[in-house]
C-alpha cells in the first residue's frame, strides 16, 4: 500500500511538516499584527497596560479647563503648560496630548 510518507518514490514523511510551517507562518503574522498595527488602535499608553486618559484633576487637566472657561488667555496657558511639562517630564509643547 502507497502511502503519501513512503520512503521510496514518494515525498517522504517530511510532507507531514508543510501544514506545521504554515501554522507557524500564520500564528507568527497574528502575533506580530497584534503587537504592533492592532495595539496602536488603542493609543500608546494604553498599550503598555497603563491608563492614556488624563486624571480629571491633574495640573495639566486643571489647566485645560480654566484655559476652555475663559479664566486665563492663550498666552497664560502656554506658558504654565510649559513650567507643568517641564515638572512632569514631558518635552515640547502641548505634551499633554
Amino acid at each position: 500500500m502507497q502511502t503519501l510518507a513512503h520512503w521510496d518514490g514518494g515525498p517522504g514523511p517530511w510532507i507531514l511538516f508543510f501544514p506545521l510551517i504554515w501554522a507557524a507562518v500564520v500564528i507568527g503574522a497574528v502575533t506580530l499584527l497584534r503587537r504592533t498595527v492592532w495595539r496602536g488602535r488603542r493609543g500608546p499608553l494604553r498599550a503598555s497596560g497603563t491608563s492614556a486618559a488624563i486624571d480629571e484633576n491633574s495640573p495639566i487637566a486643571v489647566l485645560g479647563h480654566r484655559f476652555a472657561a475663559g479664566e486665563i488667555d492663550e498666552d497664560e496657558y502656554w506658558r504654565r503648560l510649559t513650567v507643568l511639562n517641564e515638572e512632569f517630564g514631558r518635552t515640547g509643547k502641548g505634551g499633554a496630548a
